[in-house]
């Protein structure tokens, strides 16, 4: 595990109210090393990912809303063959983001898209893209330049996992380029 994706550190960068932890359950096929980061690091709860549902649960009782292919089927999308097992993590900004719980590679369904874009190359990856996305958020509440921050952002991340930029319309790449257009 990266120094940088530690229980702590997600507890530092969004407060321990905010991490929402995913039980290990024997039995299910997870891959193992997700598994262990979603169940000890956790994924956070805010206003850019929004790791829980809200009550009252938009789901009828009888409906597995984890994997992909049932929570799509629910609202009618055509959902790829591939990834009806996929499960569902949270939404980055407009973004469903979904792990394959086999290879533990996280992707991203822009919504309104048909299809879906790989967002990281695991679980790791994200968790820290989402730490340094936080100290993001935070510097530009302080005032510093968004194209700075664009630039540190990108060069934190792309060393560590260059998948979150490989795509010109991911989730990453869109939000920054808000950011150092002045929308937000």
């Amino acid at each position: 595990m990266n120094p940088s994706v530690t229980p702590q550190k997600m507890i530092d960068s969004y407060g321990l109210q905010n991490i929402i932890y995913f039980p290990q359950s024997p039995g299910v096929e997870f891959h193992t090393p997700s598994a262990n980061l979603l169940s000890t690091v956790g994924l956070p709860h805010s206003e850019v990912f929004i790791s829980r549902e809200e009550v009252p649960d938009p789901y009828p009782r009888n409906l597995d809303s984890i994997t992909l292919g049932s929570r799509f089927d629910q609202f009618d999308i055509p959902c790829p063959p591939e990834s009806r097992t996929w499960w569902a993590l949270g939404y980055l900004f407009e973004t469903l983001v979904a792990v394959d719980p086999r290879s533990g590679k996280v992707y991203g369904f822009p919504e309104g898209e048909p299809g879906y874009t790989e967002l990281h190359r695991d679980v790791e990856s994200l968790l820290f893209t989402l730490i340094e996305f936080r100290k993001l958020e935070v510097d530009h509440d302080n005032d510093v330049d968004p194209e700075e921050l664009s630039a540190r952002f990108k060069q934190a991340v792309g060393a560590f996992d260059p998948t979150p930029f490989t795509d010109e319309n991911s989730q990453w790449n869109l939000s920054l380029e808000e950011l150092e257009n002045g929308i937000w």
